[in-house]
């Protein structure tokens, strides 16, 4: 049997009539751009993180970049970003002007480690942007208490966590600011790139929003140097009908990682992802680490078993970064995770014998 990596097509074909109302609801209202489909998702995902305001722009990207700009956070800045991260992350930095500033993750939950965070603070750092990787949380207690001793703001990357949790809060709500990504792979994808943000700041709401449309809040009245980051009608429209299915396919992500961790966990030679007890992750990824990983792929591949690498290459030794004269063995953590780590398949729509069959492979091969 063969097991894809991923597949975006069965999404579509459960929820056909529902995506086919949406689509002739839009084309039949003449309004295709800023209408009351996008009016109304960003009241509803508002809803779902649980906060007040929520913008939707026009990718994850954009999304991060443009909390930093509404900030005011620009040239000669510092952001601290974890070095175990998409680069996603670091070019939003980039795009305002300022400069990332990496920081290792812990070994265990692969997400930003707050005890680390203190020993790069500077006088120019104005803000912590911490990634919930792989769909689950990172420890946001201890980065907003190492914020707040500094007077920064922290800015969720939730691009991988749509519904996951920290303490029971929901995030996208946890920072001062989240910037959501649903670009189509992602629990909550469109069939297009999106993007938002989320916040109960209502100046920083505002500002993004004048930001997103050409620094205008009326048509042809340009306040600021914005720029073009909307998202049409047609998505919005696609991203209610998934929004009200997240929960439900969450919890077969969810189910399918109980499983891995179950029936995996007496496999040696692989390092499965911990979950600490305060935490409720959506399984974006499952990401497992193997000494021998380049091996394990190709076995896998061998055999039928889709698989990807998240990420292959850190942010400070991506080509794109050599500006910042980043080496290797500057973030041995990170480097040593894009050695080891391997993202196995999982999503709403691998069914129990596709699941069965990564396992099996998976104990053959490792």
């Amino acid at each position: 049997m063969s097991v894809p990596f991923l597949e975006l097509k069965p999404a579509y074909e459960e929820l056909q009539s529902e995506f086919d109302a949406a689509y002739h609801r839009v084309m039949d209202s003449g309004h295709y751009l800023l209408g009351g489909e996008l009016t109304t998702f960003e009241s509803e995902f508002a809803d779902f993180c649980g906060v007040k305001y929520c913008v939707a722009v026009a990718n994850g990207l954009d999304a991060l970049h443009l909390i930093l700009r509404a900030y005011g956070i620009g040239e000669g800045d510092e952001v601290i970003v974890p070095t175990n991260t998409f680069i996603a992350t670091w070019l939003a930095v980039s795009y305002a002007g300022a400069t990332p500033i990496g920081v290792e993750p812990d070994v265990k939950t692969y997400n930003l480690d707050p005890a680390k965070i203190k020993r790069v603070i500077t006088s120019r750092t104005k803000a912590i942007l911490p990634v919930h990787l792989y769909g689950q949380p990172a420890d946001m207690r201890s980065i907003m208490a190492v914020a707040a001793d500094h007077d920064l703001v922290v800015i969720e990357d939730s691009a991988q966590a749509h519904g996951a949790h920290y303490y029971g809060r929901s995030t996208g709500g946890l920072g001062n600011a989240a910037a959501h990504s649903f670009y189509p792979g992602k629990n909550l994808g469109a069939f297009s790139d999106a993007g938002a943000v989320t916040t109960n700041d209502e100046k920083l709401a505002e500002t993004v929003r004048t930001l997103r449309n050409y620094g205008s809040k009326r048509k042809y009245f340009h306040e600021v140097k914005g720029f073009n980051s909307r998202v049409d009608e047609l998505q919005a429209a696609f991203l209610r009908v998934k929004l009200q299915r997240l929960k439900e396919w969450n919890v077969r992500r969810q189910s399918i990682a109980a499983r891995y961790l179950s029936e995996l966990a007496e496999v040696q030679s692989l390092t499965l992802p911990f979950v600490p007890s305060w935490a409720e992750p959506v399984w974006h990824l499952f990401v497992i680490r193997h000494a021998e990983r380049d091996r394990l792929q190709q076995k896998l591949q061998d055999r039928g078993i889709g698989t990807l690498i998240h990420y292959p290459i850190p942010a400070h030794l991506a080509e794109a970064y050599a500006d910042l004269g980043g080496r290797v063995g500057d973030f041995p953590i990170a480097e040593e995770m894009s050695r080891t780590i391997l993202s196995l398949p999982i999503g709403p729509h691998l069914t129990s014998s596709q699941v069965d069959e990564v396992i099996s492979v998976v104990r053959d091969s490792a």
